[in-house]
């Protein structure tokens, strides 16, 4: 594995609450007791039936066993121990996403949880280019990102959603500040029954333009979004070329689209 620099601390997430958090400030208990969503399908639909996947940030598992429950063999990744116990039926990897170096590739990356958004361009192309060096040739990146726009309008809320088992979750966004061009940094504060948890986080806005820059560097290309606000994109390896450690990739045209 290689060893990649990360930015000044001050940007990095931080959070606290009961039970185990992670170097990024995440509650594994909030994380573990929340449903899949609709990314799990988003996923699926865009890629082949029982596709490989290399899920990069995978937590507790909340997407990774609705991806196996659809067919697909999962490696999933993360940095906390603690989430990883969390996971079953999946190989778990105990990494840095920037560290990445199986030595082998895979059908599909997933790279989402706005892990894209990160407030350092150099960090965000590590990490970019942890997703080319596992990704097969004829492969794609799945990546999600924050809107563009999102960074003029973000602002404080409070949402409240149904009942888990363990009782009602609420979202809340506070101490909203811009610090720089294109950041945002905020409080996030997650609360289910009685508990309550608080992660902060600096993100930063990428545009088309950075997006296409930011994979390009690193031997990408966008290939689709996949959503209609398009937070999610399917990038593929372009046909540049690619110095970070694989195989010199080739023209992939689109397959199945959305």
């Amino acid at each position: 594995m290689t060893t990649s620099r990360r930015p000044d601390p001050a940007l990095l997430p931080h959070g606290d609450g009961p039970g185990a958090i992670t170097p990024d400030g995440c509650s594994v208990e909030f994380y573990a007791a929340l449903a899949p969503g609709q990314e799990p399908r988003i996923v699926h639909d865009a890629i082949p039936e029982r596709a490989t996947i290399l899920e990069l940030g995978a937590g507790a598992g909340r997407v990774t066993h609705a991806l196996l429950a659809l067919g697909h063999p999962v490696a999933a990744v993360d940095e906390s121990p603690e989430m990883l116990e969390r996971i079953r039926e999946a190989e778990t990897v105990l990494a840095r996403i920037e560290d990445l170096d199986l030595g082998r590739r895979f059908d599909a990356v997933l790279f989402a949880s706005y892990l894209l958004n990160v407030p350092d361009q150099e960090w965000r192309r590590s990490l970019l280019a942890a997703c080319r060096r596992h990704v097969s040739d004829n492969g794609c990146v799945l990546i999600q990102r924050h809107e563009p726009e999102w960074f003029d309008t973000a602002a404080p809320f409070e949402h409240h959603y149904d009942d888990l088992p363990q009782g009602e979750v609420v979202y809340r966004m506070r101490d909203v500040t811009r610090p720089g061009p294109g950041l945002v940094s905020a409080t996030m504060e997650y609360s289910i029954g009685d508990r309550t948890w608080t992660q902060s986080f600096t993100s930063q806005r990428v545009d088309d333009a950075q997006l296409a820059d930011d994979l390009g560097a690193v031997g990408l290309a966008v290939d689709a979004y996949l959503t209609d606000d398009r937070t999610w994109i399917r990038a593929r390896p372009s046909a540049a070329g690619w110095s970070g450690g694989a195989d010199r990739p080739g023209a992939s045209p689109s397959t199945r689209q959305p």
